[in-house]
């Protein structure tokens, strides 16, 4: 049977286009390897997380090193979370700059309200004279003059 196989596949596989085609083949899936460790290592940096581990294991262990890091790997980069953080703080100086806010839920308010609107929290008493909103530490009015 060996005999067999040996007298129809040996004239191809001598052929120097198949031999060739073999060696393009192995060149290719060298560098798509070495493709795959340079780009595990550049995206593992640029997401933080550890760029030296994750090239290790794509050289380990080839395309399944590389599908279990992009099942892994942190959802954005850390360039794109650090700039978010930035947009937060910055919302918030811009909130707190521009007016008053809740003290027990942070949201916006008017100097004049009584109540919050959102967690209904008493701010302010209204004068029992006059009706114009007070501190709640106010004893008198500095508005009419009369004791609350």
């Amino acid at each position: 049977m060996d005999g067999l196989f040996g007298e129809i596949l040996g004239p191809i596989l001598s052929n120097p286009l198949v031999s060739l085609f073999k060696n393009l083949c192995t060149l290719f899936l060298i560098v798509f390897w070495a493709a795959l460790v340079f780009w595990t290592w550049r995206d593992a940096e640029r997401r933080g997380a550890m760029p030296w581990f994750w090239a290790l294991v794509v050289v380990l262990f080839n395309i399944f090193g590389w599908a279990i890091y992009l099942v892994v790997r942190p959802p954005e980069l850390a360039d794109d979370a650090h700039e978010r953080d930035l947009e937060i703080r910055a919302r918030e100086v811009e909130l707190l700059k521009g007016g008053a806010t809740c003290p027990s839920c942070v949201k916006p308010i008017e100097p004049d309200y009584l109540i919050c609107p959102t967690c209904m929290k008493k701010l302010r008493k209204e004068c029992v004279n006059c009706e114009r909103p007070l501190k709640l530490e106010w004893t008198v009015c500095p508005y009419c003059k009369t004791k609350q």
